[in-house]
């Protein structure tokens, strides 16, 4: 038990931080940060890896030609979430199984 806990502790923590830097990122873009200041870079550069399989999807929409709501990151947001969630889940369903075999 001790171990799918962690396992799913583990899951909870990648998940968590998946969203915070999607997070950060979609408020950045929301309230038109600018780029070139060094956190906003950064935050940029880390999440574009996570954003890949999502480009493309839903168009960008500017707001007053500097607010930008970026449906792809928010998009991405939620099926890594949905992720979290199923395979802690997922972990969890394996662990009952397991214990009621033996």
């Amino acid at each position: 038990m001790k171990g799918i806990g962690f396992i799913n502790h583990l899951i909870n923590i990648v998940i968590g931080v998946v969203q915070l830097i999607l997070g950060v990122r979609i408020i950045l873009k929301l309230f038109g940060a600018a780029e070139a200041a060094p956190f906003v870079e950064w935050v940029y550069t880390t999440s574009e890896p996570l954003l890949n399989p999502f480009e493309g999807i839903f168009p960008s929409t500017v707001l007053d030609g500097t607010f930008v709501i970026e449906f792809s990151a928010i998009f991405a947001f939620l099926i890594y979430t949905l992720i979290g969630y199923f395979l802690t889940s997922l972990v969890t369903g394996f662990d009952r199984r397991w214990n009621e075999k033996q």
